[in-house]
């Protein structure tokens, strides 16, 4: 069946859905993760917003014993809905009792559903308690494989991994479900690698650079969108994924925030709200930040559930138009002058109506202990700084000077030659370039 005729699922990702063009019901979607590069994040919106269409959603574990996957989901893990398939217990858990003891219920009421693989070293097996949990269940299943490395790991090399992946795959697609495969890029080989992106529907790479996460569309059969293989940076907090590109602009109406004031006043939680109105909470998270907005009916049924007219949103939203107040992380990320990321950070904090107002000011921070080779610009004009936190020295000609909180330092011409945090904190600094 050709991908375009099968149906759209979201991944539960608002802003992920749009630079992709959407899954598709038969996606295979691989993603390559470096260490720390939030692959868990993206996972657990998918089951998530799957849970919340109460579809059937099979978590099959071989690096995370079952207690490791309850906690990590938490409520998510009691739905009827999901179900873990065990392969971690007999496999790399090596059958201990530390492991077992999580399947003794002492008579309670066992609130998970986990089936334990009684003999995961074999992938034929693992493959035959896949398709054994899939026939028992009705619809379009959904599956995270966590992981193809521990595959890797636990069968002894990269060959059974390609066979395992090469059955499953198609059949997986013909079965119509999605599957999400986690794989550490640095722990196989690129043939691997070069094989299975072959199989897959989608690849999606996932890395961090300069202490900023980025992801990176490699493969998406069959659809067109301008961000392949264009890395998107993006922040994860608390699982909530967004992406720089799709943050609000400065300056336009901000529904999210008369959305948020009116919750907040009548002591309503977003869990709260997003029941009454029936969406999840995560939708409601995203639309208090404008990551998304709501359609014509949602946006009555928003108004219904918090008893006022739908219009009470839109009061007074002239009065944007005078802002006067922006948010700190309206910034953008300064480039400084091929210095060490881990050294120093910061932000350039020009509001919108500033583009034109001569002189560029910034955010500055120095970790401690760090000594910067040069300046953080390469700059003609005049420059000044007030130091914020902290204590530097800085050398100018030669001479080092030291530099407390509440002191000015002022460039008309000279350019230092080096900066060194002295302190046992970061040094946070406000820094003006006058054009």
């Amino acid at each position: 069946m050709d991908i375009l005729k099968k149906k759209r699922v979201s991944s539960g990702i608002t802003q992920l859905d749009s630079l992709l063009g959407d899954l598709y019901i038969g996606d295979n979607v691989l993603w390559y993760e470096d260490a720390g590069s939030f692959s868990a994040a993206f996972c657990v919106n998918f089951i998530r917003e799957s849970l919340a269409h109460k579809k059937p959603t099979i978590y099959v574990s071989f690096d995370r014993s079952p207690k490791n996957v309850v906690a990590f989901l938490g409520p998510l893990a009691e739905s009827q809905n999901f179900t873990i398939l065990d392969c971690f217990t007999n496999g790399k858990g090596d059958r201990s009792e530390v492991f077992n003891k999580f399947y003794e219920k002492d008579g309670a009421q066992w609130p998970h559903q986990v089936i334990k693989v009684n003999d995961p070293t074999n992938p034929a097996l693992v493959g035959e308690a896949i398709y054994g949990l899939h026939s028992n269940l009705s619809g379009d299943i959904r599956f995270i494989m966590d992981s193809l490395t521990g595959m890797q790991d636990l069968w002894g090399g990269e060959e059974q991994v390609l066979k395992f992946y090469a059955r499953t795959c198609p059949r997986l697609y013909e079965l119509d479900t999605i599957a999400y495969w986690v794989i550490e890029k640095s722990a196989h080989s690129n043939r691997l690698k070069a094989n299975i992106n072959k199989i897959a529907q989608v690849a999606i790479d996932l890395s961090v650079k300069n202490g900023k996460p980025a992801l990176k569309i490699l493969k998406g059969e069959k659809r067109s969108s301008k961000f392949f293989n264009e890395p998107q940076n993006f922040s994860c907090e608390d699982a909530e994924i967004v992406f720089e590109l799709h943050r609000p602009l400065p300056g336009r109406f901000d529904l999210g925030a008369k959305i948020k004031a009116v919750r907040k006043k009548q002591g309503l939680s977003q869990k709260e709200l997003a029941e009454m109105t029936g969406v999840t909470p995560s939708s409601i998270s995203q639309v208090e930040k404008n990551l998304i907005y709501p359609s014509l009916p949602a946006l009555f049924r928003l108004a219904e559930s918090l008893s006022i007219e739908v219009g009470s949103f839109f009061d007074g939203s002239n009065n944007l138009q005078n802002k006067c107040v922006y948010c700190g992380n309206e910034g953008v990320s300064a480039t400084f002058n091929k210095l060490p990321k881990d050294a120093v950070d910061g932000l350039q904090l020009l509001p919108p109506d500033m583009k034109d107002a001569g002189v560029e000011p910034y955010f500055v921070k120095i970790e401690p202990g760090k000594k910067l080779a040069n300046h953080f610009f390469s700059h003609k004009g005049e420059e000044m700084g007030y130091l914020l936190t902290g204590k530097l020295t800085v050398q100018i000609n030669e001479q080092t000077q030291e530099v407390g909180v509440g002191d000015i330092v002022y460039l008309k011409k000279d350019t230092p030659e080096q900066w060194e945090n002295t302190g046992e904190i970061p040094a946070e600094l406000l820094w003006v370039k006058i054009k």
